[in-house]
């Protein structure tokens, strides 16, 4: 690093602008594909009653984060041109054209997938309540002043993004310290493969590892998450140590976060929580000779007008300003969350402020010992006798199917099931679903991965709770599935519609 600029850090750069923009691209399309059944018009959460809600008080105003539905009304087709523009500025992003122009252009472009998307989140409500959410808005808003391909990017925008980094890591260290006993005897990880909400196709292997195995997982987290952290901020140390080993250093404790979270993106399904991460960590990795070049040319004269500026020859003065700016606001920003990581009561996931930077994360603070599942089924016979079952796309139902991998997309009603069994009761949107089986709602429907009565509506519904455990080594080989499910109770109905 050599003041303002971050010499070596031009591949981190590319990193990060275009892997931010692929996930805001994966985040746009699984809107496109689902927020219309789940929150539109006709949505199990509609938001056009939110936002009539919220009318015109200030002070309901302010319980929202910004969204541009405040002053368009939100309709369905609204709602489609909005995740239509933010595909394509986040392709153009992703195959690096706005790059290619002055540093105010991909600037303008990651704003616009920020308050894109920030519309989005902010009338999701439940369905869009998870961290990730947060996390890909905050990385979004930082990648607008990483600057272009033809300059290298700003040392106080890349240290911001160790900063988000530290947050996320060392955030979810402490939040699992303080949480449940079984993260602080070791023991989480015996359970967390077969309960986590959403298992892919290695889940069940990763569960059948021994013990022993396990705690060294758990152990492995912990320092991943409560010591290399520190260490992302090494290459600071160079303005006094002179040489590549703060530089090393730091990529060594990005490649250990990398290596842990790419662990969980291969047993888990954690839409792009892991994905962020990846990305993010990318930061700390410096590599001399890209960005170098870029150094050199920069300092063969002063820029246009004359006028050469200490910190770094070429850099034009309004960006300077700019992201001088934008580390102040975030530092000022991000003194809740300081204060939060070392609080006795320390929060997850929470947002301090209207525009969601400088938020708080973590999450699994406590690990579920037994996954029960809310099985719905339906029956077309009046006396309700036979009865079948509606099946998830990610979700367990059938008990012989191999889950599969989906993340970084996010199936949000698949997430939402999982919360059920844990709740005291069936949320509200959980009715309207049911209601909307009932009337074999086309869109609704289309959520699912089967629908038994191929577009028919049944004449009842009903809830159903199973425990779902993996099948051990020795039951696979006399012939059971992927999983073990005991049947518990009818949690709710038989419904019909009158």
């Amino acid at each position: 690093m050599e003041g303002f600029a971050a010499v070596d850090f031009g591949f981190a750069r590319e990193v990060l602008q275009r892997g931010i923009a692929a996930l805001y691209l994966v985040a746009f399309v699984s809107t496109l594909n689902q927020f219309r059944p789940l929150l539109g018009e006709r949505g199990l959460l509609p938001a056009p009653m939110l936002l009539d809600w919220v009318g015109t008080k200030k002070s309901r105003r302010r319980m929202l984060h910004p969204t541009v539905f405040l002053y368009l009304r939100y309709s369905d087709r609204r709602l489609l041109l909005l995740c239509a523009a933010g595909i394509v500025v986040a392709a153009a992003l992703v195959v690096g054209i706005p790059q290619l122009g002055p540093p105010w252009v991909p600037m303008l472009c990651s704003i616009v997938l920020w308050l894109g998307y920030m519309s989005v989140v902010s009338i999701g409500q439940t369905f869009y309540s998870f961290g990730w959410e947060m996390l890909l808005l905050e990385a979004g808003f930082l990648a607008a002043f990483l600057g272009s391909a033809d300059q290298p990017p700003p040392t106080v925008v890349i240290v911001l993004f160790w900063w988000l980094l530290f947050r996320v890591e060392f955030g979810a260290g402490m939040i699992k310290i303080r949480g449940g006993r079984e993260w602080r005897d070791l023991t989480a990880l015996n359970y967390h493969h077969e309960t986590q909400p959403m298992p892919g196709p290695l889940s069940r292997q990763a569960h059948l590892l021994p013990r022993w195995f396990h705690r060294i997982e758990v152990v492995g987290n912990h320092f991943a998450q409560l010591v290399v952290p520190f260490f992302v901020f090494a290459p600071l140390l160079s303005i006094w140590i002179p040489g590549p080993v703060p530089q090393i250093i730091g990529a060594v404790a990005a490649a250990i976060m990398i290596a842990t979270q790419v662990w969980l993106v291969a047993t888990g399904n954690f839409a792009w929580l892991n994905w962020v991460t990846i990305v993010i960590a990318f930061s700390a990795i410096g590599m001399p000779g890209i960005g170098a070049v870029e150094a050199t040319e920069k300092r063969a004269g002063p820029p246009q007008g004359g006028a050469e500026w200490p910190l770094w020859p070429g850099i034009p003065l309004y960006w300077l300003v700019i992201t001088s700016a934008v580390g102040l606001l975030v530092v000022a920003l991000s003194w809740p969350a300081l204060r939060n990581l070392f609080a006795r009561r320390q929060l997850m996931n929470a947002s301090f402020n209207r525009w969601q930077i400088g938020n708080a994360y973590g999450a699994f603070g406590t690990v579920t010992k037994e996954r029960v599942e809310i099985v719905v089924e339906g029956s077309v016979d009046d006396d309700g006798l036979l009865w079948r079952e509606y099946e998830f796309k990610g979700k367990p139902g059938d008990v012989r199917r191999i889950p599969r991998q989906f993340a970084p997309y996010h199936l949000r009603l698949d997430w939402l099931m999982w919360f059920l069994p844990l709740g005291r009761s069936l949320d509200d949107w959980f009715t309207v679903f049911l209601l909307r089986l009932l009337e074999a709602d086309a869109p609704t429907l289309a959520l699912l991965r089967t629908d038994p009565f191929e577009g028919e509506p049944p004449r009842w519904v009903r809830a159903v709770s199973y425990r779902y455990r993996f099948a051990t080594r020795a039951e696979r080989r006399e012939g059971a599935g992927v999983w073990v499910r005991t049947r518990q109770a009818v949690v709710l109905g038989p419904l019909g519609l009158r």
